[in-house]
């Protein structure tokens, strides 16, 4: 039988231990825990996503401290605005919205947020360390899908792996983190020649790439772990789940499956954050 892998039902039973983790750092007399969030002109979708982000912390008990600028700024006022950010001992996470407009240097900004408050793991050096198997907080949705894959026991040791997509927040994290799980992973990308014979041996196919429906039902082998990172307009995703959904192993449902552990694993983060700073266990 197919197994579900639910995102939304795993997000919300988590919520429950946040929430009760915020009420004891409060019973402790310490301050609420705080997200920053940083967003960069008025894109309509990163609007929207920073606030489903500041509803989440409301949900649990915590507080977000929303940041709009505009698009007008330069890297070196944004990166200012990111230091002021770091030095301010109330704040616990900051969350510079992606994307941001084109003038600006994001790797810059990414990688001037303090390693201790990188909640949305997408600094370099936060990347590295993950890497290594060292201490980091980890890129948001590739380790949600991490979480949900080990929620449900999915067997990875030993198992052939192919992401399709090699952004650095998401393909590329996503990738170290199924190596680091003992899978054997091949990374891919909308330019790979002969993707389908690819993605045909993977026992574990993740779709990453941006494109809606990208990743062919008929590519993809009986039995197979289908993870779908994507979700456009047409509320679909990178994979055309269609006919794979009944002879898979497991599968992300689209929605509910991946993107609500992307938000989950922002919040969760962002309260170790603050319960490593307060020296709570």
């Amino acid at each position: 039988m197919t197994i579900v892998l639910d995102g939304k039902k795993l997000s919300l039973e988590s919520e429950k231990d946040f929430s009760k983790r915020v009420e004891k750092i409060k019973a402790k007399g310490h301050s609420t825990p705080i997200l920053a969030t940083i967003l960069v002109g008025s894109d309509p979708a990163s609007a929207t996503y920073v606030k489903m982000k500041g509803n989440a912390c409301k949900r649990i008990g915590m507080d977000s401290l929303k940041i709009e600028l505009n698009k007008s700024i330069s890297t070196t006022e944004l990166i200012e605005k990111i230091m002021e950010l770091n030095a301010n001992k109330d704040v616990h996470g900051i969350l510079l919205q992606h994307p941001v407009p084109d003038h600006i240097d994001e790797r810059s900004c990414f990688d001037a947020i303090d390693i201790n408050k990188d909640v949305d793991g997408v600094t370099s050096l936060g990347f590295g360390r993950m890497s290594m198997q060292e201490e980091a907080y980890g890129s948001c949705t590739p380790f949600g899908i991490m979480r949900l894959l080990k929620e449900y026991k999915i067997p990875l040791e030993g198992k052939t792996a192919v992401v399709v997509g090699r952004s650095p927040i998401l393909g590329k994290p996503m990738a170290m983190m199924l190596l680091n799980e003992n899978a054997t992973v091949t990374i891919c990308h909308s330019r790979t020649k002969n993707l389908p014979e690819i993605v045909s041996r993977a026992d574990i196919i993740v779709g990453a790439v941006g494109i809606p429906k990208f990743i062919k039902s008929e590519w993809i082998k009986d039995n197979a772990i289908v993870i779908d990172a994507g979700y456009h307009p047409e509320k679909c995703g990178d994979i055309d789940l269609e006919d794979v959904v009944s002879r898979s192993y497991a599968y992300t449902p689209v929605p509910g499956g991946v993107g609500p552990m992307t938000i989950n694993t922002l919040i969760m983060q962002t309260l170790e954050s603050c319960e490593a700073q307060l020296g709570l266990d």
